[in-house]
């Protein structure tokens, strides 16, 4: 092991928690957890690279800590752990390599040189590398509290929200309303001409993917490429400094972003991943956590072995207290310092698997999110898996949590594809009962969506059967092979008039199932505007005009603004069609059930119906004069009924529609049809005529009461 140089011993004991960096008595107060440490310097890094290490001599409940006088904000520092290196019990104490703490607001610098930030010589298991990291791994930066104000939460209720997810860099790194040096970062995302494209559209909720301070993996190092999604973290309190446009302050940025979207009443939500960290596998750079206390963090078998439920080469332990405390302290520091509103949990199932075992709803991660007083307050969304089988637990979180609903997604999918039985479909318009309505949870606990940021755009997926991921240099092994697409007779694009219109067609019926479904819709950016990735469904790693929106809108991309704004708007302003309660075939003051199904002859559905599988059309009464929707005072709210046709069958059909007793006229209100959704045929239609659907089209009608 190095000599360690001698110690600056001006430091004063300071107080173990809060766990960081914080500004006192005229210094800064350094505390950070390792248990295995037999000792810890914080390193202070000067704009020359020289370096000051000081040694924390005080050690509370595992907790090494002291108050450095002199120490103001904007001081970049490090970690070095001296301690055991044995790699066959999981313990990579390594002093010679400088360690970001993982409480740092602030991160600066970036990877660069991967021989120095590995902590062994040759293989995983070999010795430790004595070459100093310093210089070639990201530091820490002492931050200051406080910032610009971050508005009034819109505390929006799950049952009006719409989301909508989007890569902070990719959403208006090409938007011409956005002035060139504020385009890719978070102060373009407050800039009115970007805000204006989400009011106009109507979502009342951002989903970022991931903020959070990252780095590139090993892989990617050392192919010169950047992982470009985010789903590599470093940092849990720092905002990622890529998307600030003055290098220094993305913390204010970032705050500046949420007070003008809050401004906008839209909520702002993280998608978070406290699942893996950018350390990767064993031969992956100690860079923070590996450092400081590998056991304490990560999964580990009895040998040694990193364990890996995440595919990611790592998992955190969701049952170490350490763990625990840097999710919750985090969560909290994003939501009461910088206004966040939510957090969307990537691979959220492992944090159900402590010590990776079976999953449980009720373990001590989960269970300490859900009862913490600020974090119970916060929308929170799982994704309802992990890598492994035994993590696929859609319908099985909490009951404080929503989900992201991959069934939805799939079975949606599957009925427009004529892969589907109109049974399945039912569930999913309805609300998911069968999957959270046993676990007293309400619908729009289920989050519904067709595409999210990991998989094919919405024009994609109705444009390719195979995923085309070469661009990755992956040679077109990675992203998934179950995409349950469709290209219409055609793989990619094409200038064949009726495969463009039909599917065009398809995209508006997927767009207006998810708007039409009870439960909370989440659109991805630039569907709205027939984004494509040429169909690459996993282009993480591509930084370029492959991910970013593209602003420079076509007239088939007009087309499809149009539509997606008016089914948007049309739920908003439709109580009954988001219905917060599920439906339960109660009489409601019309005298008719709440819910009720129809074949296209106009008749119920009977039972044995329901199970044949050769039907591609379902009709779906909705009456409105007990909604279950309520105003912010609480009292329900009366809207009209609606009949909302499906038909995923190639030729047209006719539908009887219902009798007088369901209504005297029903009026057409969104037609998938048509390019921008107005009905083909607007005039009022008598209870009990005939109307002709074309083929694979949906018609939503209204019944005024």
């Amino acid at each position: 092991m190095a000599t360690r140089p001698a110690s600056d011993t001006l430091v004063l004991a300071g107080r173990p928690f809060p766990l960081g960096a914080h500004s006192e008595a005229g210094g800064v107060r350094f505390a950070v957890t390792s248990a295995v440490a037999d000792a810890v310097e914080v390193c202070l890094i000067s704009d020359d690279g020289s370096e000051r290490r000081i040694d924390l001599i005080e050690r509370t409940f595992g907790v090494w800590h002291g108050l450095v006088p002199g120490v103001t904000p904007g001081q970049k520092y490090g970690y070095r752990v001296h301690g055991p290196y044995d790699p066959s019990r999981g313990l990579r104490c390594n002093p010679a390599k400088l360690l970001v703490d993982p409480y740092a607001r602030k991160i600066a610098g970036r990877l660069t040189d991967m021989d120095a930030a590995v902590g062994y010589v040759g293989d995983p298991s070999g010795p430790e590398s004595l070459i100093d990291s310093l210089g070639s791994v990201p530091l820490s930066v002492v931050s200051s509290p406080g910032g610009p104000d971050t508005g009034i939460k819109p505390e929006t209720p799950f049952e009006e929200s719409v989301f909508y997810e989007l890569h902070v860099k990719g959403f208006t790194q090409r938007h011409p309303g956005v002035p060139e040096a504020l385009r890719g970062t978070y102060l373009g995302l407050a800039h009115p001409a970007a805000i204006e494209h989400l009011v106009r559209l109507g979502v009342t909720g951002v989903e970022l993917l991931p903020v959070h301070s990252f780095a590139d993996e090993p892989s990617l190092v050392s192919a010169g490429r950047h992982n470009y999604w985010g789903y590599s973290p470093l940092g849990y309190f720092a905002p990622h400094a890529g998307y600030a446009s003055e290098p220094g302050r993305e913390i204010e940025e970032f705050r500046t972003m949420v007070a003008a979207l809050h401004a906008a009443n839209i909520e702002v939500l993280l998608d978070v991943v406290f699942n893996h960290t950018c350390e990767g596998g064993p031969d992956g750079p100690t860079l923070s956590f590996r450092g400081l206390d590998a056991p304490a963090y990560y999964l580990h078998s009895p040998n040694g072995d990193m364990a890996d439920i995440t595919g990611c080469g790592n998992t955190l332990d969701a049952g170490s207290p350490a763990v625990v405390r840097l999710v919750t302290d985090s969560l909290r520091y994003w939501t009461a310092e910088l206004g966040v509103d939510g957090f969307r949990f990537d691979l959220a199932s492992t944090l159900g698997r402590p010590g990776g075992g079976a999953f449980d709803r009720d373990s001590a991660m989960l269970t300490a999110i859900t009862t913490d007083p600020i974090l119970s307050r916060c929308k929170l969304i799982a994704e309802p898996w992990d890598a492994t089988g035994d993590g696929y637990r859609v319908g099985e979180f909490g009951r404080q949590w929503t989900e992201w609903n991959g069934i939805y997604r799939d079975d949606v999918r599957d009925f427009w594809r004529g892969n589907r039985s109109v049974r399945d479909l039912a569930y999913r318009l309805s609300g998911s009962s069968d999957l959270y309505a046993d676990d007293l949870r309400r619908p729009w606990q289920s989050i519904n969506f067709i595409t999210a940021h990991d998989g094919f755009t919405l024009r994609d997926l109705v444009s390719y059967n195979n995923k085309h991921n070469e661009a990755n240099g992956e040679e077109n092994r990675d992203g998934t092979n179950d995409n349950r697409s469709w290209n219409h007779g055609e793989e990619g694009e094409t200038t064949d008039p009726e495969v463009l219109e039909l599917r065009a067609r398809q995209a508006r019926n997927l767009f207006a199932t998810l708007l039409l479904s009870t439960g909370t819709p989440m659109l991805t950016a630039g569907d709205e505007i027939w984004r494509t990735q040429q169909g690459n469904n996993n282009a993480y790693c591509l930084d370029n005009e492959t991910s970013w929106v593209n602003w420079n809108l076509s007239t088939d991309a007009e087309s499809m603004l149009a539509f997606a704004r008016r089914a948007v708007h049309l739920r908003a302003n439709s109580p009954a069609l988001r219905q917060p309660e599920f439906f339960e075939g109660r009489t409601t003051p019309s005298g008719d059930p709440d819910l009720i199904w129809f074949s296209a002859d106009g008749e119920e559905m009977a039972e044995t119906t329901w199970f044949d599988e050769r039907r591609h059309t379902l009709g779906m009464w909705i009456d409105g004069s007990n909604s279950q929707s309520r105003t912010r005072d609480g009292e329900v709210i009366k809207d009209h009924s609606w009949l909302l046709l499906l038909h995923s069958g190639e030729s047209p059909v006719d539908v009887v529609l219902p009798g007088p007793e369901y209504g005297v006229t029903f009026d057409p209100k969104l037609d998938t049809s048509t390019r921008d959704g107005s009905p083909a045929n607007p005039g009022a239609l008598k209870a009990g005529s005939r109307v002709t659907l074309p083929g694979r089209s949906l018609l939503l009608l209204c019944a005024p009461r």
